[in-house]
């Protein structure tokens, strides 16, 4: 962002002695032109989600001697070898070590460091020490003494720790070297709470945690014993760090903490279905303040966005946002990560289409929920997509599939209705929600080709948005999202959930579907009975946490088809 303007949460940026460009993905091509016309003059690259046509643009477009650069500590050992191997082609030169950031940015921010604290085990359902214990087996396993973890919501996750460093996620910047007999957690050592210290030190003086200040990171592989294993993930350990241990010290180990993650215990889903319940009651009062206020006022999308976070900071447990809520107005829902700004923002009306995705976190549990209104008269074309985008919504929510089914085969169903009208939609249908953790979780999700979501297959207990949209630039946009846990289809043959052969995603988000933008008729007789049940698990969970008029105002909204 400080060098090109871009404000995306996924880019590359290459510059030359005369030019350059940013590679993005399609949930951006609206938004990037602008912020680099406005900033830098960086030419947008429109990247498929694989990402990686930055490199095919440097062998084709340098002069062959050129020498490229990057910051060794920004790229995992996998880019660099794909890098090597784009350029061993050519006569380009790479450099790992072209740290000019700190030339160019002399106020560049300090590090955050806020508290550091323990996510209760009653929400998290395992302790630290049960998930070393298996991490460590898995060490063994391999034949490894140790992996260095480099993820932080891996390294949250592990130890059961939670902080606010990173913006709407509670992360504490660290690293961590687990070793089969020791745990070793870089991190500012003065930020840690009283009680998340006495975790770390343990029961009759056996330290589970030892904690090292952060930079002491690197020093810490150098006094490996030489015949140590390390084991790193090469898709996420930047290439200097791996550079700090001898090639015979490590080996590839994909993290086996990204599926553990993935998968929630019962405990976690218990809690999850608790905080969407909170989740819904606080997105009816605020939309009924929104609704009740547009008939006296218009209300600009940033003050909409305040109500929003009031009205989840009301619930119990509740942390913040799990990302920065998207109030798109008009023509501003068709940038499908469209950041409203004070003073720039724009001013919702009773007409048209408002697209709302929002979300917050709470201790026991993360939430993600869009939905798209019609407000006053709309147009048929926008109800005849709208309903399109509805009923891929519903095909992914009745899908019955084998366990290991692939995301890319999931996210089929829920455009089968557009493509039918030669229409689309440029994102994935779909991200994995972490558990008081990051509202973006890999491994699994959906997405229309071989991304790490699109090829990694569905198991019980997968946590996952639903959320097919369609946008037309310059005028609306429409998505619909829900909240989708993967459990088995016929639990009746099955004691336990990871026995299941097929599965099916049951719904967990808790909020009525709007009616202004559905065309009725465009639907099946089985499209129409999911949503009538759908809305009727909506009245039952949230209805009795309303007062009389808002339990009305709610029973309108889920009145059956």
């Amino acid at each position: 962002t400080f060098f090109s303007g871009f404000s995306g949460s996924a880019g590359t940026a290459i510059v030359t002695l005369d030019g350059g460009g940013l590679w993005t993905d399609s949930r951006y091509y609206v938004q990037a032109p602008r912020e680099l016309a406005r900033t830098s003059g960086l030419q947008m690259m429109r990247a498929s989600q694989g990402g990686v046509e930055y490199m095919t643009w440097l062998t084709e477009n340098l002069p062959s001697d050129a020498t490229v650069g990057i910051d060794g500590d920004l790229f995992t050992v996998r880019d660099v070898k794909r890098l090597e191997q784009a350029f061993a082609k050519t006569a380009l030169t790479l450099r790992t070590d072209a740290d000019i950031l700190g030339e160019v940015w002399p106020d560049r921010p300090e590090l955050p460091s806020s508290t550091l604290f323990s996510h209760d085990v009653k929400f998290a359902g395992r302790s630290a020490e049960d998930k070393v214990s298996d991490l460590r087996e898995q060490l063994r396993e391999a034949g490894l003494s140790h992996t260095l973890l480099t993820a932080l919501d891996e390294i949250a996750w592990l130890l059961n720790i939670r902080a606010s460093d990173i913006h709407c996620n509670p992360l504490a910047i660290a690293y961590a070297l687990v070793g089969l007999k020791n745990v070793q957690l870089f991190t500012d050592p003065t930020r840690i709470d009283e009680s998340t210290q006495a975790k770390f030190n343990g029961d009759g003086g056996q330290v589970f945690v030892k904690v090292r200040p952060y930079a002491e990171h690197r020093e810490a592989l150098a006094e490996l014993d030489s015949s140590a294993m390390v084991g790193i993930d090469e898709a996420q350990v930047s290439h200097s760090l791996a550079s700090a241990l001898s090639p015979s010290q490590y080996q590839a180990f994909p993290s086996p903490l990204r599926r553990a993650k993935a998968i929630k215990n019962a405990t976690e889903i218990e809690h999850i279905q608790h905080a969407h319940e909170k989740d819904g009651v606080a997105l009816v009062r605020a939309f009924r303040w929104l609704e009740r206020t547009l008939r006296e006022r218009p209300v600009k999308e940033c003050e909409f966005v305040d109500v929003l976070g009031r009205e989840r900071a009301k619930g119990e447990h509740y942390y913040g946002p799990s990302f920065d809520a998207i109030v798109g107005y008009g023509a501003n829902g068709a940038l499908p990560h469209y950041r409203s700004i004070p003073g720039e923002d724009t001013e919702i009306e009773v007409k048209g289409v408002l697209l709302v995705d929002s979300g917050g976190q709470y201790h026991d549990g993360t939430t993600d929920i869009t939905r798209t209104f019609g407000l006053g008269k709309v147009s048929d074309e926008q109800r005849t997509r709208y309903t399109l985008v509805l009923k891929g919504l519903i095909a992914l929510s009745q899908a019955v599939f084998p366990v290991g089914t692939l995301g890319v085969q999931l996210d089929t169903f829920a455009r089968q209705h557009l493509w039918q009208q030669g229409l689309n939609f440029g994102h994935g249908t779909g991200h994995g929600v972490g558990f008081f953790l990051n509202v973006h979780e890999p491994p699994q999700g959906m997405a229309p080709n071989l991304s790490e979501r699109g090829k990694t297959g569905f198991e019980a207990g997968m946590f996952t948005s639903n959320e097919p949209g369609y946008y037309e630039e310059g005028e609306y946009g429409i998505r619909i999202e829900n909240l989708v846990l993967a459990v088995p289809a016929f639990p009746e043959d099955t004691e336990e959930p990871s026995d299941a052969d097929f599965l099916r995603f049951e719904t967990i988000t808790y909020y009525p579907i709007d009616y202004v933008l559905l065309e009725p008729d465009l639907l099946t007789d089985g499209e129409r009975d999911w949503l009538n049940a759908y809305h009727d698990e909506v009245y039952r969970r949230l209805s009795p946490k309303l007062n009389a008029e808002e339990q009305a105002w709610l029973k309108e909204r889920c009145t059956s088809l």
